[in-house]
């Protein structure tokens, strides 16, 4: 009994210190001009941040974010904040989820806000955000193989003990971190993309109900916003419940004529149609592509 007391103290007590540390170190390190004055033990916890403050002269550090896709000062704040304590995790939303993740994967040292993060993008993959998620989808290359840009190689990060001024308002004395989508992602890029393009292919179908019907206005709408290679891979794939192939055909077909006034202006799209089936489960229908031969003008003398 007594034991169950003193680890139920233990744990307040750690709970009301790090509350303490989060409300005092962090809340009141805000400062102006979009800066931070914090700790460099706590920062150090970031490996990318850790290399910048062992590289900063004056414990000065600067993150351009103007320059990195998806990462917003909101965003920013909140991994920060989850470096002091684990409530910072309760800022995460749909709104701000991606954003988020972003930051995580950017700085490291904060895995379980990355699940979260990522958990709650996952969930709003819907009907009403799929445009949203298709624009993000055209920044990630069909075959990318990520990697996270935290700097975990770094060496142990020793007791920092000095006060860190983090300023993102400003671009100097600090590493530029890596700017593509895939890189900022880490390998989230890669399950993100996996999980668009495997509601693309098998739940937005379903939810529109188009097994065995004419396809519905509203997918061919979101298939000609595809970029082509996952315009190509998703209707040739034998999990795409469209139906016989000579249904996939005309769906195809449908999509192609949308993609010419839009996304496929500049290339030449075409549909197939492979007689007598094939023998290994694929699609009989196949998709090609060719970039539209530029006009040449003669021009006299």
């Amino acid at each position: 009994m007594a034991s169950n007391m003193n680890g139920n103290l233990q744990q307040d007590h750690d709970a009301s210190v790090v509350s303490h540390i989060y409300q005092s170190g962090f809340q009141q390190g805000i400062v102006l001009n979009r800066s931070y004055r914090l700790h460099c033990l706590i920062l150090s916890q970031s490996p990318y941040l850790e290399h910048l403050i062992r590289n900063s002269h004056n414990k000065q550090i600067y993150i351009p974010l103007e320059q990195l896709p998806y990462i917003t000062e909101e965003a920013f704040a909140i991994a920060l904040g989850y470096l002091y304590a684990s409530t910072s995790i309760n800022l995460v939303s749909p709104s701000n989820a991606r954003s988020v993740l972003a930051t995580g994967c950017l700085l490291g040292g904060m895995e379980d806000l990355c699940v979260h993060a990522y958990d709650i993008c996952k969930a709003t993959i819907s009907v009403e955000s799929i445009y949203d998620w298709l624009d993000f989808l055209g920044t990630i290359p069909f075959a990318s193989t990520p990697s996270s840009p935290s700097l975990s190689s770094s060496p142990s990060p020793s007791p920092l003990l000095e006060n860190a001024l983090i300023s993102h308002h400003q671009n100097r004395m600090g590493a530029i971190p890596p700017t593509s989508p895939t890189a900022i992602f880490g390998p989230y890029a890669a399950r993100l993309r996996e999980d668009v393009f495997a509601f693309l292919v098998v739940t937005l179908p379903e939810h529109l109900s188009i097994a065995g019907s004419p396809p519905s206005d509203v997918l061919i709408s979101v298939y000609a916003r595809l970029p082509f290679d996952y315009f190509k891979a998703a209707v040739e794939s034998p999990d795409f419940p469209i139906g016989s192939d000579q249904e996939r055909f005309r769906f195809a077909k449908a999509a192609i004529s949308v993609r010419k006034q839009g996304i496929a202006r500049e290339a030449e799209e075409t549909v197939v149609l492979a007689f007598g089936g094939v023998s290994d489960g694929g699609s009989a229908v196949h998709i090609t592509r060719k970039l539209a031969k530029r006009r040449l003008w003669k021009v006299g003398k």
